[in-house]
Protein backbone atom coordinates (compact mmCIF):
# COMPACT_ATOMS: atom_id res chain seq x y z
CA UNK A 1 0.00 0.00 0.00
CA UNK A 2 3.01 2.64 0.42
CA UNK A 3 3.99 1.50 -3.16
CA UNK A 4 0.73 3.01 -4.05
CA UNK A 5 -0.76 -0.75 -5.04
CA UNK A 6 -4.24 -1.37 -3.57
CA UNK A 7 -4.31 -4.76 -1.39
CA UNK A 8 -6.91 -6.67 0.38
CA UNK A 9 -6.70 -9.63 2.42
CA UNK A 10 -9.46 -11.53 3.44
CA UNK A 11 -9.91 -15.15 4.24
CA UNK A 12 -6.27 -16.51 3.32
CA UNK A 13 -6.95 -14.41 -0.50
CA UNK A 14 -4.49 -11.67 -1.10
CA UNK A 15 -5.56 -9.51 -4.00
CA UNK A 16 -3.03 -7.01 -5.09
CA UNK A 17 -3.70 -4.42 -8.33
CA UNK A 18 -0.23 -2.80 -8.92
CA UNK A 19 -1.67 -0.77 -11.94
CA UNK A 20 -1.05 2.10 -9.88
CA UNK A 21 2.02 1.58 -8.09
CA UNK A 22 4.06 4.81 -8.26
CA UNK A 23 6.77 4.48 -5.46
CA UNK A 24 9.62 2.85 -5.13
CA UNK A 25 10.60 3.16 -1.79
CA UNK A 26 10.57 0.35 1.13
CA UNK A 27 10.74 2.64 4.30
CA UNK A 28 12.66 1.58 7.38
CA UNK A 29 9.67 1.43 9.75
CA UNK A 30 8.25 -1.33 7.67
CA UNK A 31 11.39 -3.06 6.63
CA UNK A 32 12.91 -3.37 9.93
CA UNK A 33 9.96 -5.71 10.98
CA UNK A 34 10.88 -8.24 8.89
CA UNK A 35 13.67 -9.30 6.60
CA UNK A 36 11.99 -10.35 3.62
CA UNK A 37 10.34 -7.19 3.18
CA UNK A 38 13.91 -6.77 1.21
CA UNK A 39 12.92 -9.09 -1.54
CA UNK A 40 10.95 -6.53 -2.78
CA UNK A 41 14.15 -4.77 -4.32
CA UNK A 42 13.86 -7.06 -7.29
CA UNK A 43 10.62 -6.34 -8.70
CA UNK A 44 10.80 -2.83 -8.08
CA UNK A 45 14.30 -3.11 -10.22
CA UNK A 46 12.20 -4.48 -12.43
CA UNK A 47 9.29 -2.29 -12.62
CA UNK A 48 11.04 1.15 -12.12
CA UNK A 49 14.84 0.37 -12.79
CA UNK A 50 15.59 1.86 -9.46
CA UNK A 51 14.79 1.13 -6.52
CA UNK A 52 15.27 2.21 -2.41
CA UNK A 53 15.24 -0.19 0.29
CA UNK A 54 15.81 0.13 3.95
CA UNK A 55 18.46 -2.36 4.88
CA UNK A 56 16.50 -5.12 7.13
CA UNK A 57 16.18 -5.55 10.68
CA UNK A 58 14.22 -9.10 11.54
CA UNK A 59 15.33 -11.98 14.02
CA UNK A 60 17.99 -11.85 16.09
CA UNK A 61 20.38 -14.32 14.70
CA UNK A 62 23.39 -12.87 14.02
CA UNK A 63 24.85 -11.14 10.81
CA UNK A 64 22.75 -11.94 7.71
CA UNK A 65 24.47 -9.58 5.04
CA UNK A 66 22.59 -8.75 2.56
CA UNK A 67 25.84 -8.68 0.23
CA UNK A 68 24.91 -11.68 -1.96
CA UNK A 69 21.18 -9.65 -3.21
CA UNK A 70 23.48 -6.49 -4.27
CA UNK A 71 26.17 -8.65 -5.81
CA UNK A 72 23.51 -9.76 -8.02
CA UNK A 73 22.13 -6.36 -8.73
CA UNK A 74 25.06 -5.67 -9.91
CA UNK A 75 25.97 -8.04 -11.85
CA UNK A 76 23.05 -7.12 -14.08
CA UNK A 77 24.25 -3.86 -14.73
CA UNK A 78 22.79 -2.02 -11.40
CA UNK A 79 24.42 1.05 -9.82
CA UNK A 80 24.18 0.75 -5.93
CA UNK A 81 25.38 3.04 -3.04
CA UNK A 82 24.29 3.24 0.43
CA UNK A 83 22.33 6.51 1.85
CA UNK A 84 21.16 6.77 5.45
CA UNK A 85 20.72 3.40 6.25
CA UNK A 86 18.71 2.89 2.52
CA UNK A 87 19.95 1.08 -0.24
CA UNK A 88 20.00 3.23 -3.43
CA UNK A 89 20.07 1.04 -6.74
CA UNK A 90 19.56 2.52 -10.34
CA UNK A 91 19.48 -0.27 -13.49
CA UNK A 92 19.19 2.00 -15.98
CA UNK A 93 18.80 -0.95 -18.67
CA UNK A 94 19.53 -4.41 -17.04
CA UNK A 95 21.83 -7.00 -19.00
CA UNK A 96 21.13 -10.79 -18.60
CA UNK A 97 24.41 -11.56 -16.71
CA UNK A 98 26.34 -15.19 -15.10
CA UNK A 99 25.21 -14.98 -11.43
CA UNK A 100 27.33 -16.99 -8.94
CA UNK A 101 25.80 -17.02 -5.54
CA UNK A 102 28.83 -17.67 -2.74
CA UNK A 103 26.11 -19.23 -0.91
CA UNK A 104 22.83 -21.09 -1.96
CA UNK A 105 20.67 -18.30 -0.42
CA UNK A 106 16.89 -18.81 -1.11
CA UNK A 107 16.15 -15.02 -0.56
CA UNK A 108 19.32 -13.96 -3.04
CA UNK A 109 18.28 -16.32 -5.43
CA UNK A 110 14.36 -15.06 -5.35
CA UNK A 111 15.76 -11.43 -6.04
CA UNK A 112 18.09 -12.06 -8.63
CA UNK A 113 15.26 -13.83 -10.41
CA UNK A 114 12.36 -11.38 -9.67
CA UNK A 115 14.93 -8.52 -11.03
CA UNK A 116 16.45 -10.97 -14.24
CA UNK A 117 12.55 -11.18 -15.42
CA UNK A 118 13.32 -7.59 -16.51
CA UNK A 119 17.11 -7.67 -17.74
CA UNK A 120 17.88 -8.08 -21.41
CA UNK A 121 19.33 -11.41 -22.54
CA UNK A 122 19.98 -14.63 -20.75
CA UNK A 123 20.59 -14.42 -16.80
CA UNK A 124 22.14 -17.82 -15.49
CA UNK A 125 22.38 -18.22 -11.55
CA UNK A 126 24.42 -20.72 -10.41
CA UNK A 127 25.06 -22.23 -6.92
CA UNK A 128 20.85 -21.11 -6.72
CA UNK A 129 18.73 -22.01 -3.84
CA UNK A 130 16.16 -25.23 -4.53
CA UNK A 131 13.87 -25.13 -1.97
CA UNK A 132 9.88 -25.48 -2.78
CA UNK A 133 9.75 -21.84 -2.39
CA UNK A 134 12.10 -20.94 -5.13
CA UNK A 135 10.30 -23.56 -7.41
CA UNK A 136 6.71 -21.99 -6.15
CA UNK A 137 7.83 -18.48 -7.34
CA UNK A 138 9.67 -19.93 -10.99
CA UNK A 139 6.63 -21.44 -10.95
CA UNK A 140 4.11 -18.51 -10.63
CA UNK A 141 6.50 -16.43 -13.00
CA UNK A 142 6.41 -18.29 -15.72
CA UNK A 143 2.65 -18.58 -15.52
CA UNK A 144 2.87 -14.37 -15.35
CA UNK A 145 4.57 -15.00 -18.55
CA UNK A 146 8.57 -15.31 -17.38
CA UNK A 147 10.65 -17.69 -19.35
CA UNK A 148 12.48 -19.36 -16.17
CA UNK A 149 13.99 -22.79 -16.54
CA UNK A 150 16.47 -25.15 -13.84
CA UNK A 151 14.42 -24.10 -10.64
CA UNK A 152 14.95 -27.01 -8.08
CA UNK A 153 18.50 -27.40 -9.50
CA UNK A 154 21.36 -25.34 -8.38
CA UNK A 155 21.75 -23.56 -11.89
CA UNK A 156 18.97 -21.79 -12.90
CA UNK A 157 18.33 -19.66 -16.23
CA UNK A 158 16.27 -16.60 -17.11
CA UNK A 159 15.64 -15.50 -20.45
CA UNK A 160 14.14 -11.55 -20.44
CA UNK A 161 13.29 -9.08 -20.61
CA UNK A 162 9.57 -10.40 -20.45
CA UNK A 163 7.03 -8.05 -19.54
CA UNK A 164 4.78 -10.27 -16.74
CA UNK A 165 0.62 -10.03 -16.43
CA UNK A 166 -1.67 -10.67 -13.25
CA UNK A 167 -2.37 -14.45 -12.33
CA UNK A 168 -4.66 -16.35 -9.79
CA UNK A 169 -1.99 -18.56 -7.48
CA UNK A 170 -2.15 -20.75 -4.94
CA UNK A 171 1.06 -20.82 -2.74
CA UNK A 172 2.25 -23.98 -1.48
CA UNK A 173 1.97 -25.02 2.67
CA UNK A 174 4.32 -23.59 5.12
CA UNK A 175 6.62 -26.94 5.16
CA UNK A 176 8.24 -25.06 8.59
CA UNK A 177 4.72 -25.08 10.19
CA UNK A 178 3.84 -28.30 9.08
CA UNK A 179 7.58 -29.41 11.02
CA UNK A 180 6.72 -27.10 13.66
CA UNK A 181 3.32 -29.12 14.37
CA UNK A 182 4.25 -32.51 14.34
CA UNK A 183 7.36 -32.24 16.09
CA UNK A 184 5.92 -30.53 18.59
CA UNK A 185 3.30 -33.84 18.77
CA UNK A 186 6.53 -36.11 19.40
CA UNK A 187 7.62 -33.94 22.23
CA UNK A 188 4.40 -33.57 24.12
CA UNK A 189 3.37 -37.63 23.07
CA UNK A 190 0.62 -36.87 21.13
CA UNK A 191 -1.15 -38.04 18.19
CA UNK A 192 -1.54 -35.93 15.60
CA UNK A 193 -2.31 -35.02 11.98
CA UNK A 194 -1.11 -32.20 9.83
CA UNK A 195 -3.19 -31.49 7.15
CA UNK A 196 -2.62 -29.39 3.86
CA UNK A 197 0.70 -29.39 3.92
CA UNK A 198 3.19 -31.54 1.40
CA UNK A 199 5.01 -34.66 3.18
CA UNK A 200 7.75 -34.12 0.24
CA UNK A 201 8.78 -31.26 1.30
CA UNK A 202 9.65 -32.97 4.79
CA UNK A 203 11.28 -36.11 4.23
CA UNK A 204 14.41 -36.04 6.32
CA UNK A 205 12.61 -34.40 9.07
CA UNK A 206 10.28 -37.20 8.49
CA UNK A 207 12.60 -39.57 8.43
CA UNK A 208 14.56 -38.44 11.45
CA UNK A 209 11.29 -38.28 13.73
CA UNK A 210 11.05 -42.06 12.99
CA UNK A 211 14.39 -42.76 13.66
CA UNK A 212 13.09 -41.47 17.51
CA UNK A 213 10.64 -43.91 17.32
CA UNK A 214 7.14 -42.41 16.42
CA UNK A 215 5.14 -43.77 13.71
CA UNK A 216 4.64 -41.66 11.00
CA UNK A 217 2.30 -42.39 8.06
CA UNK A 218 1.74 -39.86 4.59
CA UNK A 219 -0.65 -39.18 2.34
CA UNK A 220 -0.12 -36.95 -0.49
CA UNK A 221 -1.28 -33.78 1.80
CA UNK A 222 -1.13 -34.98 4.88
CA UNK A 223 1.08 -36.58 7.79
CA UNK A 224 0.25 -38.46 10.54
CA UNK A 225 2.66 -38.68 13.87
CA UNK A 226 2.18 -41.17 16.53
CA UNK A 227 4.71 -40.47 19.10
CA UNK A 228 7.25 -43.18 20.46
CA UNK A 229 6.12 -45.57 23.38
CA UNK A 230 7.79 -43.88 25.98
CA UNK A 231 10.89 -41.12 25.85
CA UNK A 232 12.43 -40.53 22.20
CA UNK A 233 15.42 -41.63 21.40
CA UNK A 234 17.95 -39.08 20.92
CA UNK A 235 18.67 -38.46 17.44
CA UNK A 236 21.86 -35.99 15.85
CA UNK A 237 20.80 -33.59 13.43
CA UNK A 238 22.97 -30.85 11.57
CA UNK A 239 21.12 -28.40 9.26
CA UNK A 240 21.83 -27.46 5.60
CA UNK A 241 20.45 -26.07 2.91
CA UNK A 242 17.47 -28.41 1.12
CA UNK A 243 16.78 -31.16 0.81
CA UNK A 244 18.36 -31.01 4.02
CA UNK A 245 17.36 -30.75 7.96
CA UNK A 246 16.11 -26.69 7.98
CA UNK A 247 17.43 -24.41 10.06
CA UNK A 248 13.98 -23.06 10.84
CA UNK A 249 13.12 -26.20 12.80
CA UNK A 250 16.67 -27.02 14.51
CA UNK A 251 15.18 -24.84 17.57
CA UNK A 252 12.10 -27.35 17.94
CA UNK A 253 13.79 -30.47 17.29
CA UNK A 254 16.08 -28.93 20.18
CA UNK A 255 13.15 -29.13 22.47
CA UNK A 256 12.49 -32.87 21.44
CA UNK A 257 15.86 -33.83 22.31
CA UNK A 258 16.26 -32.11 25.58
CA UNK A 259 13.27 -35.08 26.92
CA UNK A 260 14.88 -37.62 24.81
CA UNK A 261 16.48 -40.89 26.47
CA UNK A 262 20.42 -40.29 25.47
CA UNK A 263 22.54 -37.63 24.49
CA UNK A 264 22.32 -35.64 21.28
CA UNK A 265 24.38 -33.26 18.82
CA UNK A 266 22.57 -30.73 17.02
CA UNK A 267 24.73 -28.70 14.53
CA UNK A 268 23.68 -25.73 12.86
CA UNK A 269 25.48 -24.96 9.48
CA UNK A 270 23.05 -21.96 8.37
CA UNK A 271 22.88 -19.65 11.12
CA UNK A 272 25.84 -20.74 13.64
CA UNK A 273 24.41 -18.50 16.08
CA UNK A 274 20.45 -19.56 16.11
CA UNK A 275 20.40 -20.84 19.78
CA UNK A 276 19.37 -18.10 21.74
CA UNK A 277 16.70 -20.52 22.86
CA UNK A 278 19.29 -22.72 24.75
CA UNK A 279 19.35 -20.23 27.76
CA UNK A 280 15.16 -20.37 28.02
CA UNK A 281 15.25 -24.08 27.45
CA UNK A 282 17.89 -24.34 30.65
CA UNK A 283 15.62 -23.00 32.46
CA UNK A 284 12.79 -25.05 32.23
CA UNK A 285 15.44 -27.76 32.96
CA UNK A 286 17.28 -28.84 29.90
CA UNK A 287 20.40 -30.17 30.20
CA UNK A 288 22.35 -28.44 27.22
CA UNK A 289 25.93 -27.32 26.63
CA UNK A 290 26.41 -24.83 23.69
CA UNK A 291 30.04 -25.43 21.83
CA UNK A 292 30.62 -23.15 18.73
CA UNK A 293 28.03 -23.62 16.06
CA UNK A 294 26.73 -27.12 18.06
CA UNK A 295 24.45 -28.24 21.06
CA UNK A 296 25.59 -31.09 23.59
CA UNK A 297 21.84 -32.06 25.25
CA UNK A 298 21.54 -34.99 27.68
CA UNK A 299 17.83 -35.57 27.57
CA UNK A 300 15.88 -35.92 30.90
CA UNK A 301 12.97 -37.21 32.01
CA UNK A 302 10.91 -33.63 32.96
CA UNK A 303 10.74 -30.23 32.41
CA UNK A 304 9.19 -28.04 34.52
CA UNK A 305 7.48 -24.74 33.89
CA UNK A 306 9.39 -21.33 33.90
CA UNK A 307 8.89 -17.75 32.73
CA UNK A 308 10.67 -17.62 29.31
CA UNK A 309 11.79 -14.93 26.78
CA UNK A 310 10.95 -15.37 22.85
CA UNK A 311 13.87 -13.98 20.74
CA UNK A 312 13.12 -14.75 17.52
CA UNK A 313 9.79 -16.99 15.50
CA UNK A 314 11.71 -20.52 15.71
CA UNK A 315 13.09 -19.77 18.79
CA UNK A 316 9.43 -18.83 20.16
CA UNK A 317 8.20 -22.11 18.71
CA UNK A 318 11.12 -24.38 20.48
CA UNK A 319 9.69 -22.88 23.55
CA UNK A 320 5.92 -23.44 22.85
CA UNK A 321 7.05 -27.35 22.12
CA UNK A 322 9.13 -27.33 25.21
CA UNK A 323 6.53 -25.52 27.69
CA UNK A 324 3.80 -27.61 25.95
CA UNK A 325 5.41 -30.72 27.28
CA UNK A 326 6.70 -29.04 30.72
CA UNK A 327 5.06 -29.87 33.98
CA UNK A 328 3.78 -27.03 35.00
CA UNK A 329 2.94 -23.66 33.59
CA UNK A 330 4.87 -21.41 31.56
CA UNK A 331 4.63 -17.97 30.59
CA UNK A 332 6.23 -16.85 27.33
CA UNK A 333 6.73 -13.28 26.70
CA UNK A 334 7.63 -11.25 23.61
CA UNK A 335 5.22 -13.58 21.50
CA UNK A 336 4.76 -11.00 18.76
CA UNK A 337 7.89 -12.93 17.16
CA UNK A 338 5.90 -16.12 16.49
CA UNK A 339 2.82 -14.12 14.62
CA UNK A 340 5.46 -13.58 11.99
CA UNK A 341 5.88 -17.13 10.98
CA UNK A 342 2.56 -19.12 12.22
CA UNK A 343 -1.27 -17.83 11.87
CA UNK A 344 -3.38 -18.51 15.45
CA UNK A 345 -0.91 -20.49 16.62
CA UNK A 346 -2.38 -20.85 19.82
CA UNK A 347 -5.87 -21.67 18.26
CA UNK A 348 -4.58 -24.71 16.80
CA UNK A 349 -2.14 -26.15 19.48
CA UNK A 350 -6.03 -25.73 21.62
CA UNK A 351 -7.83 -27.27 19.10
CA UNK A 352 -5.20 -30.66 19.76
CA UNK A 353 -5.86 -30.03 23.61
CA UNK A 354 -2.92 -28.24 24.73
CA UNK A 355 -3.34 -25.84 27.48
CA UNK A 356 -2.54 -22.56 25.50
CA UNK A 357 -3.94 -18.97 25.88
CA UNK A 358 -2.95 -15.65 25.03
CA UNK A 359 -3.06 -12.99 28.01
CA UNK A 360 -2.68 -9.55 26.63
CA UNK A 361 -0.18 -7.45 29.25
Amino acid sequence: KVLGADSRLEDGRLEIDGRNLSGWEAPYELVRKMRASFYVLGPLLARFSQARVSLPGGCALGPRPVDLHLKAMHKLGCEITLDSGYVVVKAGKMKGARITLDLASVGATGNAMMAATAAHGTTVIDNAACEPEIVDLADMLNTMGAKINGASTRRIEIEGPTLLKAVEWTVIPDRIESGTFIICGAATGGNITATHCRPDHLMLVLDKLTETGCVVETDVDSIHIMSAEGRPRAVDITTAVYPGFPTDLQAPWTALMALSDGNAVITDTIYPERFNHVPELQRLGALIRKDLNSVHIHGVEKLTGAPLMCSDIRAGAGLVTAALAAQGESNILRVYHLDRGYERLEDKIAGLGGCIRRIRE
